[in-house]
């Protein structure tokens, strides 16, 4: 089952419909607008923007898991990502991304390892997980990797749609 067949909502509400990113690469991360990590928006926008053509998107998913880093509405977490940081790419509803009320879009995402064989729990905000196009998660990737690291976009390109 792929992670496309997970319901979650938009951040200005109804659906998500992960579906729509059939067939693309999506690179999931949790994200939040007061940690010392947000200023990835910038390059997490430009990622966007740069493959959006091809068939890839990003996809935030506000969680305040973190030392309550995401304290805002929905509306707030909008206005602010995209005031701030001209954030262009889809947004979800506020979600946990661990613990006993985890999503479960994110119980799928947890198992994928990163480069140093981590798994489970989520660390910390701005941890990105790629998926490819039949909705399987492919790498993973710590909250410092800054979204133009090489192994990063590396990645991506290897998934983009043929």
């Amino acid at each position: 089952m792929s992670v496309y067949e997970e319901e979650i909502g938009a951040l200005q509400g109804g659906p998500a419909d992960l579906r729509q990113y059939e067939g693309k690469a999506v690179l999931i991360v949790n994200v939040a607008s007061k940690c010392g990590l947000t200023p990835q928006y910038t390059g997490l926008e430009r990622l966007h923007e740069q493959y959006a053509e091809r068939g890839f998107s990003v996809l935030g998913v506000p969680c305040n898991q973190f030392m309550g880093q995401e304290p805002g509405t929905s509306q707030e977490i909008a206005e602010f990502c995209s005031a701030t940081y001209g954030v262009t790419f889809p947004m979800t509803e506020k979600v946990d991304v661990n613990g006993e009320h985890r999503h479960p879009l994110y119980a799928r995402l947890v198992g994928t390892p990163d480069a140093e064989g981590h798994t489970g729990d989520i660390r910390w905000n701005f941890e990105k997980i790629l998926i490819d196009g039949s909705g399987s998660p492919v790498a993973r990737f710590s909250p410092q990797t800054e979204p133009d690291a090489p192994e990063l976009v590396a990645a991506i390109e290897k998934h983009l749609p043929r």
